[in-house]
């Protein structure tokens, strides 16, 4: 039986760049793919854009991770968003910065991404075996050995993980390889959604499903405390709320949910002005605009449509001309302008996520390598490592990165039989 230098399971970014890279090194690859064809996952990413990397400093990457970030300073300085620009321009693939340091390839289109590392994957003659499940995860004197769901076996000297999260499961990503790892003797850190939009209570946001409040500010509020979050655009749903700013705090929401229970998050509609100028300036304009109703003046200040239910949640009549509106009124006003409070009741599930936060546990991994601390000769890379950053290129980067180091290193762990 043919034995592999390098048995890499997932062709996700992660997967592809470490088979490159193992074959770069003159390695024997096999990559296994557990659908017809490589970058399923990728191929949705950034809504089908694929937001490669950005333009961020290392200590910004590092710092999008978290607490546990600087685990990831080795395998960023090995293989920086430079290197990955200068990859994809190597191979004919031009980019542009987008707002935020936001790196997307010209065409605006993933399918160019998935494209030339299908190129580089058969310029590097990485063997790919398409439609392979793997069943059993096992080594023996110093070899692994790989089974399929169809019994098909392969055999390696060493092995990367690449298998992806438990998040858009269609795509193959169904946390495959996290059983092979615990058999292994591996702990996997508790699952959790990360970029995933929230669920809400009050039915006047279900009912707005669909608009876009445009610059607002928000803070999260629990225990007396409240939290400020960058300002930005508030996409209302069905359900609850997403929009980027949402996508990219989420994770941060959903660790103090499970902390505090339900969260309050207040919607600022005028972050530019602060409590007393918006007061000065309602009292002006209604001594100014005294015959105009309620509901007319607000167009200046609140998307049409929400004007209604807003006034509605602290019974004020849209109807009303301004000089009848009271002081105390004009208060309530000027309050949920600035402050209008909505309830975090908890989040769409997993699948509906756009990735895993956690996963294999960063303590039984070596930083330098990825290779695991239990097992001599098995690596990881991408999302199944615990942990996750904001959306923004930065998750893409930590899959290209991991890759490469786990290929790298891999690659110098080999030896002939």
């Amino acid at each position: 039986m043919k034995i592999y230098d390098i048995a890499v399971v997932g062709a996700g970014p992660a997967g592809c760049m470490a088979a490159i890279r193992g074959a770069q090194l003159g390695q024997k690859v096999i990559l296994l793919e557990k659908n017809d064809k490589i970058g399923r996952k990728l191929l949705l990413t950034g809504s089908g854009r694929c937001n490669l990397t950005n333009t961020a400093s290392l200590d910004t990457f590092l710092e999008k991770f978290g607490r546990r970030g600087s685990f990831y300073r080795s395998v960023f300085s090995e293989f920086s968003n430079h290197d990955l620009m200068n990859f994809f321009k190597k191979h004919h693939l031009e980019l542009k910065e987008e707002e935020n340091g936001r790196i997307f390839p010209v065409t605006e289109k993933a399918e160019s991404v998935v494209n030339v590392l299908k190129d580089v994957l058969a310029e590097y003659k990485v063997k790919i075996v398409y439609n392979y499940r793997m069943k059993h995860l096992h080594k023996m004197s110093n070899i692994f050995k790989l089974s399929s769901t169809e019994n098909e076996m392969i055999t390696a000297h060493n092995v990367i993980l690449a298998t992806g999260g438990v998040t858009y499961g269609f795509t193959g990503s169904t946390g495959d390889g996290y059983a092979a790892c615990e058999l292994l003797g591996h702990h996997i850190t508790e699952l959790k959604p990360g970029c995933v939009p929230l669920r809400v209570r009050e039915k006047w946001v279900h009912q707005l499903k669909g608009v876009t409040l445009e610059d607002v500010g928000l803070r999260i509020g629990y225990g007396g405390k409240r939290i400020s979050l960058p300002d930005g655009n508030l996409l209302l749903t069905h359900f609850g709320i997403s929009g980027p700013v949402i996508i990219d705090m989420s994770q941060m929401i959903v660790d103090t949910m499970d902390k505090h229970g339900d969260l309050k998050l207040y919607i600022d509609f005028k972050p530019d002005i602060n409590q007393e100028a918006l007061g000065a300036q309602l009292m002006e304009d209604f001594q100014n605009n005294s015959k105009k109703t309620l509901k007319n003046y607000l167009k200046y200040h609140l998307p049409n449509s929400t004007i209604e239910p807003v006034l509605k949640t602290v019974s004020l009549d849209p109807h009303k001309k301004l000089n009848q509106i009271t002081k105390k009124d004009r208060l309530i006003l000027q309050e949920i302008l600035k402050a209008i409070p909505i309830t975090i009741t908890g989040h769409l599930p997993m699948d509906k996520a756009m990735l895993t936060c956690g996963g294999v546990s960063k303590k039984e991994i070596n930083p330098q390598t990825m290779e695991s601390k239990l097992v001599n000769g098995l690596y990881f890379a991408g999302e199944m490592i615990s942990g996750c950053a904001p959306s923004g290129g930065y998750n893409l980067q930590q899959a290209f990165s991991t890759g490469f180091s786990a290929g790298s290193s891999a690659a110098g762990n080999s030896f002939s039989p």
